[in-house]
Order: structure tokens, then C-alpha cells, then sequence
């Protein structure tokens, strides 16, 4: 009965690591996406959690494009998510969990998940920085 679970729990994907744009666009792709973190550490990345600025929708090309602090990425999929047309206006401040499909020249997300934060935006945005700078130090 173990031997299931424990195919069941293998099978399992990692859960998503905050990053910031400007450290996938930066990101080895030769083996995977790895982030290069400094101090010779190093984190391996596909499933990503994101924040940032809605700049513009093309719902007809089924993308959205987003800015953080360090640069724009553009996320794909967000006709297919759940409760996500809501956050898909420009000015809005949200959050993508997806499947990284690019990095450069531009990161690329295939969304899984996105989520309004606009009602709280100013403390979401001063806090990402360090939430992401805590979950890497910590996987890493």
C-alpha cells in the first residue's frame, strides 16, 4: 500500500517559487530554468508565483502583459483561468502562479492561477520583494 502513495507523492509538482522578472529573464535555460542566486547558489525553476501591474490585455491573443519592479513578462493562458477575467484590466495589481515557457527576450508565463490584489496593492507591492528574496534564501 506505501509503494501507490509514495508514486502518488514522486509524481507530485514542486510548489511554485516567487521570483521576480528580471531574475528569469536572466535565468539559465540550458538545463531547465535556473536562477542564479549568488554565492554560488542556485535554485531550479518551472512552476512560478508572480506579482505585478497589469499593462495591457489582447484577450484575441489570449495574453496579458505585467510589470514588476524589475521589468515586464508576459503571461498566456488567461482565457482559460478560472475567475481571472476580472483582473484583466490595466492598473489592476495581481498575482500569476503558472509554468515558465520563456525567458528571454521577455519572460514568458503559461497561466495556471491569477488572483486579484488590487485592494491591497501598496503593501503587497513593498512586500514582494522580500517575500521572494525569503522563499529563494530558503529553497536554496
Amino acid at each position: 500500500m506505501s509503494k501507490p502513495e509514495q508514486r502518488s507523492i514522486d509524481k507530485k509538482r514542486p510548489p511554485p517559487v516567487k521570483v521576480l522578472s528580471g531574475q528569469l529573464r536572466t535565468a539559465d535555460s540550458a538545463e531547465g530554468y535556473v536562477l542564479r542566486l549568488g554565492r554560488g547558489r542556485s535554485l531550479l525553476v518551472s512552476l512560478v508565483w508572480m506579482q505585478g501591474t497589469v499593462l495591457d490585455v489582447q484577450l484575441d491573443r489570449d495574453t496579458v502583459l505585467l510589470m514588476d519592479e524589475t521589468g515586464t513578462f508576459a503571461v498566456q493562458g488567461i482565457n482559460s483561468i478560472p475567475k481571472g477575467k476580472p483582473c484583466l484590466s490595466a492598473g489592476k495589481y495581481v498575482m500569476v502562479m503558472g509554468v515558465v515557457q520563456a525567458v528571454s527576450p521577455e519572460p514568458v508565463i503559461r497561466a495556471v492561477k491569477m488572483a486579484d490584489l488590487s485592494e491591497l496593492a501598496a503593501l503587497h507591492r513593498r512586500m514582494w520583494k522580500l517575500e521572494v528574496e525569503e522563499l529563494q534564501q530558503v529553497l536554496a
